[in-house]
């Protein structure tokens, strides 16, 4: 997670191969951990990932937008007079007329920002992610909350009110549960609005995960409020570590304990704790199998966990039992990379990946070499360099491991992958804003900063590992790290103001804010052939070209079905490539994907003709 009510320096912590040369085997099978095969679910070797930001996706019901009192609760803890929603449309970086009236800054008035995402907006773009071509969805936090990001939970055992129909129904529901018992908790009109996403996404053959927030709370979750009333008296007393109490016999409010990276809104619950563990196992009951039948299917499909370094082994041990014991094949992946923030050597997340606690991680150490390769200028690497380094994390994990790791180019927690373009040989995850860099360009990427894009995107969706699109990413969105990740999607037929305003007050080109079709139909483009080339995403992987000089890099994904060879030429200048396959193949011509052309296999290689930051995909004929 990447909480933005955090102080400025925690924020910087956050196949059988037919006819290819006998030594492109011998280099497949080295990349690729002696550790033994762990189960995996199927499935997830085949997903198109797409991240949802729920707050910020679509208002699809303007009648449950949150009101100024539902920010109580959270960073900076204060509601301007004349609050409102902000305007969907509305240049981002404008300050709106209650944000004018002090002179706090954007920075400050972002946090208390709503736009009224809800899980209406969801359920009525399903049939755009479902054209898209994805065929999983991440959502951030979707408990109650009182943050834009809900990571800091209010309860777990429901859906944030304000992503539901009845707002005001549904508190008149939580008064009538008791938190502590999960046998009375009832399902308030956010759940079943929840359950009917569900419902609607997987007719769609489409998977639904969640952020499992089990490292901390909100300092309005049940439990914390009543430690903090109740004090030594309070039954949850031991569901947090308390450092000290309060005194009522001074005016001074001693009460202290450990939150996440020492932040107070964080507290850390103590998952050596057997009543929070059960508490947490209810829920995940709760959420996977909601009928409480014992088929799993109308429930969600795994779990994203959060900050899931700063919780023990054990706990995500026992938790994987929970989860695998209700559903067999559900998707367990885990956000683990803050390491990477401490030191500049690769973090080994290995110890998750082992078969015992997750099925992958957000491969954020993935993200972080591709933009070494296609963005950096003063940073970037060779090509020889970049093969070596992803053999390197491919041979960290067990071999299916790499199949369902979350290939992602950027997320809510990092710049999106367009401003890091724009922006290059910024160190992945740091000096992504203008808070830490006031010299970060703000402006919308250009006709060749795209095209950049592009190459990036046609990689990810051509190497082994599950590729995740950011919601907006695919209609032309752009922006800092957060807040400015964050802004609310870019939908088609929807008049956006220009931006240019800047929140530094500095000069900026005016930038038209508008969705890209171009960049849409290109995404399809990729996604539909990922999913009709089952090579493309189960297949083997093996580097065929790294051509230091011109700049080139030809790899071949493989299996039982057919063969796909991926020639990328990431120079600005238009490059001739020779790939050599070896001895005899089965096919004498291969068709692109790109543009329909054939290209003849003349002498066991193909010989090809790229413009610059360009890159080609061909196959055998087989699916």
């Amino acid at each position: 997670m990447n909480a933005p009510l955090l102080p400025h320096y925690v924020l910087a912590l956050g196949v059988s191969l037919l006819f290819f040369p006998s030594n492109v085997i011998a280099q497949n099978d080295s990349v690729h951990s002696s550790s033994p095969s762990t189960h995996v679910p199927d499935w997830a070797k085949r997903a198109i990932w797409y991240q949802i930001f729920p707050e910020r996706f679509r208002n699809g019901n303007s009648s449950n937008d949150p009101h100024a009192r539902d920010l109580m609760g959270s960073w900076p803890h204060a509601v301007p007079e004349k609050w409102s929603i902000s305007p969907w449309a509305a240049d981002w970086y404008r300050l709106q007329p209650w944000e004018s009236q002090d002179d706090k800054g954007f920075y400050y008035h972002a946090q208390q920002r709503r736009y009224g995402g809800d899980l209406q907006g969801v359920i009525d773009k399903l049939d755009y992610l479902a054209a898209l071509g994805i065929n999983a969805i991440y959502f951030t936090p979707l408990f109650q909350s009182p943050s834009a990001h809900k990571y800091d939970a209010t309860m777990y055992h429901h859906i944030d009110k304000n992503f539901g129909s009845d707002p005001e129904g549904d508190v008149r529901i939580w008064a009538t549960e008791n938190p502590a018992m999960p046998m009375t908790w009832k399902w308030t009109a956010a759940d079943k609005m929840f359950l009917k996403l569900i419902q609607e996404a997987h007719r769609r053959n489409i998977r639904i995960i969640i952020d499992g927030v089990f490292n901390h709370v909100g300092m309005t979750f049940w439990a914390f409020e009543d430690v903090k009333r109740n004090q030594r008296q309070s039954s949850c007393k031991d569901w947090f570590t308390i450092k000290t109490w309060d005194d009522p016999a001074t005016p001074v409010d001693e009460f202290d304990y450990q939150g996440w990276f020492g932040v107070r809104e964080l507290p850390e619950l103590r998952k050596d704790n057997p009543e929070v563990r059960e508490h947490i196992k209810a829920i995940v009951h709760r959420w996977m199998d909601p009928n409480g039948d014992g088929d799993p299917s109308d429930g969600i499909d795994g779990w994203r966990l959060d900050a899931a370094d700063k919780v023990p082994l054990s706990f995500w041990r026992e938790f994987r039992s929970w989860v695998r014991g209700i559903n067999p094949e559900a998707y367990l992946v885990g956000e683990v990379w803050w390491e990477d923030w401490k030191n500049d050597k690769m973090y080994d997340a290995a110890p998750w990946l082992k078969g015992d606690v997750f099925d992958a991680v957000m491969n954020y150490r993935w993200a972080r070499e591709v933009c070494h390769y296609f963005v950096d200028k003063k940073d970037k690497i060779s090509v020889s360099e970049f093969d070596r380094r992803l053999a390197a994390l491919r041979s960290d994990y067990p071999k299916d491991v790499n199949y369902v790791l979350l290939n992602l180019l950027d997320s809510h927690d990092t710049d999106r992958s367009p401003s890091r373009i724009v922006n290059p040989d910024l160190k992945y995850g740091h000096g992504a804003t203008l808070k830490d860099n006031p010299d970060f360009d703000i402006r919308k990427p250009t006709a060749d900063e795209i095209r950049v894009q592009k190459l990036m995107i046609l990689f990810q969706m051509t190497y082994p590992g599950a590729p995740m699109i950011y919601y907006g990413d695919e209609a032309g969105m752009w922006g800092a790290s957060d807040p400015d990740d964050r802004k609310p999607m870019l939908w088609d037929g929807t008049n956006y103001e220009d931006e240019t305003a800047h929140p530094l007050g500095k000069f900026r080109p005016r930038d038209r804010n508008e969705f890209n079709e171009d960049l849409f139909n290109y995404y399809k483009m990729l996604a539909a052939m990922r999913r009709e080339y089952e090579a493309l995403s189960i297949g083997k992987f093996a580097t065929l070209v790294t051509d230091d000089q011109k700049d080139v890099y030809a790899f071949l994904r493989s299996n039982s079905r057919g063969n796909a060879v991926v020639v990328i030429n990431n120079s600005a200048v238009p490059q001739s490539v020779t790939v050599n396959l070896g001895r005899k193949a089965s096919s004498q011509e291969w068709s692109s994907l790109l543009d329909s052309s054939v290209v003849p296999e003349i002498d066991n290689a193909l010989r090809l003709k790229l413009e610059r930051k360009s890159a080609i995909i061909l196959v055998d004929g087989s699916r």
